[in-house]
């Protein structure tokens, strides 16, 4: 049975079902071990920016954060209603806070909430950091908190936000060349902000109101989420759609016949934009389970690559440690050269418009191009809820050396486990991975083909016994 006092942080800050693991008195406990780390590592003199998604609670949580960490002399500067994880990350740097605090569980299913930490940076927090707040939690013991008048204050952080993105995207270019979207928020914190920044005649909104339930559908932009962008570029003769996550960090995209454009896509054209058209350089940083084309991207255009395990943590300790062009990972959270160390699809969507308006081609051609140029790569993935013995069994199997030893036909040539267990293939690769949040297997894969990866899925599904 699962222990309900039991607070464990995962790739990107702690989760838990609201009511069941996420409680005042847990939330508490987590809020008062961030409020020590910060005030023996910083002192008490730079604030903690908080902010909170759409979810359920959300406002409540925040509020109680920002009770116990006033009441340990900190100053708290909280966001003005829904505001999105980017903007916080962005905040926290803007004002030299010592950190900042999301509640939000990102892309995960609508029962959850959580804590993510954002260190002085402007960045998610280090593992170091991480691990720093995760042995000061303590048993809950009642508490009486007294806040000082003035500790805490609150303050609309888009606005700020707003203006650090217009002086680093061409938002004229995008306007110029009449480019038009569909943005789905997926009842999300990104709701409305492409309409700012754009302006409303640009951009048509769906699932733009917030719904603490997020429709039935965990606010995550991947395919088969986001079946009602497809049929909406169409619909409205739009050059793109943008669809970003519960707390629009991540991004999802289709282009404007209404195909879907993964991450993996996202990234390598990021890295073609930045690095041939802006004459930038810098280090490729990628996560375990992103695309082999960026690897050949990088030898062709002269530029370093690191592979990082999966979690943007890992990114944004190579960002901090030297010159990054760009950091991503497959599930949509993308960092660029310029911007704050963090993921931000609200900055990346724009940054893919801007290149659409200078290059003056529809994003249909710009993927095509890729292919061209380096070779067809497809993806597949798939999320497989099973029993936790089944899980353990599966990972001993792995952990042992019986990993698979052919996939779809092709014979496995290497394992690899920087994190989980990615066997390559003649064609390919493959990797299965444990979620650090839910009680899931994922299982991932790249081939020439979209046939051919979704086969080495289906096999490896098969041969898990899942």
């Amino acid at each position: 049975m699962l222990d309900r006092h039991q607070i464990s942080f995962g790739t990107d800050g702690w989760r838990a079902v609201i009511a069941d693991g996420f409680t005042l008195d847990n939330l508490e406990r987590v809020a008062m071990a961030t409020a020590e780390w910060v005030r023996e590592t910083y002192g008490a003199d730079r604030p903690v920016v908080l902010g909170h998604d759409t979810r359920f609670g959300g406002r409540i949580f925040t509020e109680h954060v920002a009770r116990v960490l006033a009441s340990e002399g900190l100053a708290v500067v909280v966001g003005r209603g829904v505001t999105a994880t980017p903007v916080v990350s962005w905040a926290v740097q803007d004002r030299g806070a010592s950190a900042g605090v999301v509640i939000t569980a990102s892309h995960n299913p609508p029962e959850y909430s959580g804590f993510k930490i954002k260190g002085h940076f402007g960045g998610s927090a280090l593992p170091a950091m991480v691990a720093d707040v995760q042995r000061r939690i303590r048993p809950w013991e009642e508490r009486t908190f007294a806040v000082a008048a003035g500790s805490v204050q609150e303050e609309d952080l888009n606005a700020g936000y707003f203006d650090h993105v217009r002086a680093r995207i061409d938002v004229e270019a995008i306007r110029h060349a009449g480019l038009r979207i569909v943005h789905d928020a997926m009842h999300g914190a990104g709701m409305g902000m492409y309409a700012a920044l754009l302006g409303e005649e640009h951009v048509v909104g769906v699932r733009s109101d917030v719904n603490p339930s997020f429709g039935g559908v965990a606010p995550e932009p991947i395919e088969r989420n986001l079946e009602v962008l497809p049929s909406q570029i169409l619909k409205h003769g739009c050059d793109a759609g943008i669809a970003n996550d519960g707390d629009a960090d991540r991004i999802g995209m289709f282009d404007e016949k209404g195909q879907y454009v993964d991450s993996h896509r996202i990234l390598a054209l990021l890295v073609s934009y930045l690095a041939e058209e802006k004459g930038l350089t810098g280090t490729i940083v990628k996560t375990f389970s992103t695309t082999d084309m960026l690897n050949a991207m990088a030898r062709d255009l002269d530029l370093p690559i690191v592979t990082t395990p999966i979690g943007f943590k890992y990114i944004g300790e190579k960002i901090l440690e030297g010159d990054v062009l760009v950091g991503g990972e497959e599930s949509g959270g993308m960092a660029v050269k310029g911007h704050i160390p963090e993921r931000d699809g609200i900055f990346i969507g724009l940054l893919v418009l801007e290149m659409m308006a200078r290059r003056g081609k529809p994003l249909s051609r710009l993927v095509g191009e890729l292919f061209e140029r380096w070779g067809p790569h497809a993806y597949a993935r798939t999320d497989a809820h099973t029993t936790p013995a089944k899980k353990e069994a599966l990972l001993e199997r792995l952990r042992s050396g019986g990993g698979l030893t052919e996939i779809a036909g092709e014979p496995v040539t290497s394992v690899s486990d920087l994190d989980g267990y990615k066997h390559r293939t003649a064609r390919g690769w493959l990797l299965i991975r444990p979620s650090g949040t839910e009680p899931v297997l994922r299982i991932y894969a790249e081939a020439p083909t979209e046939s051919e990866a979704k086969a080495m899925v289906a096999d490896a599904t098969r041969q898990a016994g899942i």
